[in-house]
């Protein structure tokens, strides 16, 4: 095959990468970096902002029109995720933030706290251990002596 034949097929398969705002149907909005697929729909892919209609902002990467790599969400409720998503959920390490400002920062999978993490209550105690969803055997209290 020619080289100039080449070139073209390898131009054809590197999308471009454009940037830009878009307001879905629903009145949710999306500022950031996209790609055009063939059949003309917008994929969020790289860094961008969603936010949707009741106040829920996501800031961060995009793959495959999906929350994916390091991102912030936050929920209207002041409930805030600071971490990494893999297919539109928290999963890898990160901090949640409840609204009463207690926080755990750790170990996710698909959306759930598992493994090795901390704790901390809303007087500011830590407790470390090792989460399995909703249970958490064996934490221990942290003692800073600071």
């Amino acid at each position: 095959m020619p080289a100039d034949k080449k070139d073209k097929k390898k131009e054809e398969a590197t999308p471009t990468v454009l940037k830009g705002v878009y307001v879905f149907p629903n009145g949710d909005k999306y500022e950031g970096d996209y790609l055009h697929g063939t059949d003309g729909s917008m994929d969020r892919s790289g860094m961008g902002i969603h936010v949707t209609t009741d106040g829920t902002m996501y800031e961060g990467e995009w793959n495959q029109d999906k929350m994916n790599g390091q991102g912030t969400l936050t929920h209207p409720t002041g409930a805030k995720y600071e971490g990494q998503f893999v297919n539109n959920q928290f999963h890898g390490l990160g901090t949640y933030t409840w609204p009463n400002n207690s926080a755990y920062t750790g170990q996710f999978v698909e959306n759930r706290l598992e493994g090795g993490g901390e704790f901390t209550d809303t007087d500011g105690q830590v407790w470390e251990g090792t989460f399995r969803y909703r249970a958490a055997p064996g934490l221990r209290f942290k003692l800073n002596l600071d």
